[in-house]
């Protein structure tokens, strides 16, 4: 079975070899598909077994593969063959799956080398390949080895717009909808564009582990400016918003509530939480809000963006009813469509190390691209850190 790729250079080169390898199967027979693989030798794991199982190598090959290819759970699997569901397909290259299909754990079908969508998923099997043995020297070759992967799998580098367009039209279906992601990754700054692409009047407010039912809704409080004790009513940002909506029924209204699960939802919210139904039709049971306010439903125009910070696992416990009651869109780091000032290269570095090593819930604390701009590289938080800490620049 003829094939050629790269292995480790300390292999031998002819006969069987060890560890992980770039590989392409061309077909015997003419207008036949090729076969293109991420292998591992027939000699089995002699030093790539820790490369085989960092999650990012999965993580990294997956979104390339099409519908027509098969990428196994685990790298380290070389004893389980190919599913039958897909070897059936492709009588033509029997011997190679029944040869080599247990040491296969990633492999596409090229229908055609020659066509765009064939370079394009050859050259990102070998981009992964190159990353995976450390090959690019310099930001133009990662560059270049980011942009192959991203021609294959359809993922666009800057998610800023479809990020702006889906939350948008998110909010004008559900209304009430809970902005999460890691630190820097635009949460707030995306909450109150929504404002604006509603032309919304918005309202803002910032919970901590000490906001109350009193501070969000209403309550009533001391007067402190009096030397005889009194008391006073308090409108919490809620209150003020929901009375506005109510009362300006031709304008839309957004509350904006910042870090939401840093305080008791339950307590906070109350009975409020009866209201947070986006289909919900007006009843006969009034919901007092506090002092003259009362609502049997929460208007059409009025809105409410929450966000949530994931990296943030100790008070990441929402309250199910919240869940269920709120839309949710995860925000990733990303790259944004704004440069001026954005250090790429350093995001490019740090996001990499992320991808390759951190598993699943480990993914959450990667900074945002928030944590990037700077007027200067002397500024840059990141490459600012690592100066300071052992005299060299990220980019050297």
């Amino acid at each position: 079975m003829p094939y050629f790729g790269f292995i480790k250079p300390e292999e031998d080169a002819t006969g069987p070899y060890h560890d992980l390898s770039f590989v392409v199967f061309p077909p015997k027979e003419e207008n036949k598909e090729w076969i293109v693989a991420i292998g591992v030798g027939t000699l089995g794991f002699k030093n790539d077994y820790e490369l085989a199982a960092l999650p990012g190598l999965r993580r990294s090959i997956a979104p390339i593969i099409s519908k027509k290819g098969f990428c196994k759970t685990s790298f380290l699997d070389i004893e389980s063959a190919l599913p039958r569901s897909f070897t059936d397909k492709y009588g033509h290259f029997r011997d190679l799956f029944n040869k080599y299909g247990k040491v296969l754990p990633a492999l596409d079908v090229v229908e055609n080398p020659e066509s765009v969508e064939g370079k394009n998923l050859l050259a990102a099997f070998l981009a992964v390949y190159a990353k995976l043995r450390y090959w690019p020297t310099n930001a133009h070759h990662r560059k270049a080895l980011d942009e192959a992967i991203t021609n294959a799998s359809g993922n666009q580098s800057s998610q800023s717009v479809d990020d702006e367009e889906s939350v948008l039209k998110l909010i004008k279906n559900r209304r009430f909808v809970v902005l999460e992601g890691a630190p820097g990754t635009g949460k707030t700054r995306l909450a109150k564009l929504m404002a604006d692409k509603l032309s919304a009047k918005c309202f803002f407010t910032q919970f901590h582990a000490g906001t109350g039912y009193s501070d969000f809704i209403y309550g009533i409080r001391p007067k402190l400016d009096q030397e005889k004790l009194g008391y006073q009513e308090h409108f919490g940002v809620f209150y003020q918003s929901l009375e506005y909506a109510v009362n300006n029924s031709e304008n839309n209204v957004l509350l904006i509530i910042d870090e939401i699960n840093r305080a008791n939802l339950s307590s906070i919210l109350g009975p409020i939480f009866y209201l947070f139904e986006y289909k919900m039709d007006a009843s006969d049971v009034d919901v007092l809000i506090g002092g003259d306010l009362q609502v049997k439903v929460i208007p059409s125009n009025f809105y409410v963006v929450a966000t949530m910070n994931t990296a943030d696992r100790s008070l990441a416990m929402v309250d199910f009813a919240l869940r269920r009651r709120f839309a949710w869109y995860h925000l990733r780091p990303n790259i944004p469509k704004i440069d001026k000032g954005f250090y790429e290269e350093d995001f490019r570095r740090l996001a990499e190390i992320f991808n390759w090593y951190a598993e699943g819930v480990e993914l959450e604390l990667q900074p945002g691209q928030g944590y990037f701009f700077a007027d200067s590289e002397d500024r840059e938080e990141f490459n600012a850190y690592f100066v300071e800490r052992i005299g060299k620049s990220l980019t050297e």
